[in-house]
């Protein structure tokens, strides 16, 4: 004990021991919230699930899981900015409210991570779990999103989602392809070859992702809508980002 240290602290049977003063030291657990940010962009609606139904079972399971850890979650819409949000829930009794907003989640607009992070972080501030679920389809780029979760200091896990009709498109033939955000168009005759192209270059943006994650030390999953939620969610888990 020093002149200025807090008297409360004071170990008193110590004292009586050695007969000096000495403080109890102890160490505080940071309560640090859950921010999900859900991407609902026109481009999640794809797929069988769709993409964003398949965001919502995810997002509800671990929402469930971290109230029952008495986290405070928050869920945060996006696409081209914060579409809705729902501030911070605490306790498993909560999780009604969180599977409403969830449902009421609609796919439309492109997608603009970096403005929407950038927004909602200037204005939380405060930092914790932020679990971005998303098909990182952001004609900005992925980076600058995901520096601005860096530069706030959270500790971040992607969750990378796809349909199989991304991975692996059963097109042939002239085709009116349409861009599921902006809806520009264009007429495109599909070859075998340019087919074999596309499937290297979605495998490369997939790849570059997670690239990204492993250099700054994100955690990262990626998966297909075809993939069984209950095991994706023990994916997370093994990586221990979820556990105190």
């Amino acid at each position: 004990y020093v002149a200025g240290d807090d008297f409360r602290h004071l170990d008193w049977k110590a004292y009586l021991r050695l007969n000096r003063l000495i403080l109890k030291l102890f160490e505080e657990e940071e309560d640090l919230p859950i921010y999900f940010f859900v991407d609902s962009s026109q481009s999640m609606s794809y797929g069988d699930p769709s993409k964003l139904d398949y965001s919502r079972r995810v997002a509800a399971a671990l929402c469930y899981i971290g109230l029952a850890n008495l986290d405070r979650v928050n869920v945060i819409s996006f696409a081209e900015g914060v579409k809705a949000e729902l501030p911070p829930q605490r306790g498993k009794g909560r999780i009604f409210k969180i599977f409403r907003f969830l449902t009421d989640l609609n796919a439309s607009g492109e997608t603009d991570a970096k403005s929407s992070f950038k927004t909602y972080c200037t204005e939380t501030r405060r930092r914790g779990l932020a679990v971005v679920i998303s098909d990182f389809f952001d004609s900005h780029g992925f980076e600058g999103a995901l520096d601005i979760l860096r530069h706030f200091r959270h500790d971040i896990f992607v969750i990378h989602i796809a349909s199989h009709e991304e991975i692996d498109p059963a097109l042939r033939g002239e085709l009116l392809l349409v861009d599921a955000e902006n809806n520009t168009s264009r007429e495109i005759t599909i070859t075998p070859s340019l087919l074999a192209a596309y499937k290297v270059e979605f495998a490369k943006y997939c790849e570059a992702v997670e690239s990204y994650c492993g250099k700054y030390q994100l955690g990262y999953v990626r998966t297909t809508t075809d993939f069984p939620f209950e095991e994706l969610v023990l994916k997370v888990f093994r990586q221990g980002r979820f556990l105190k």
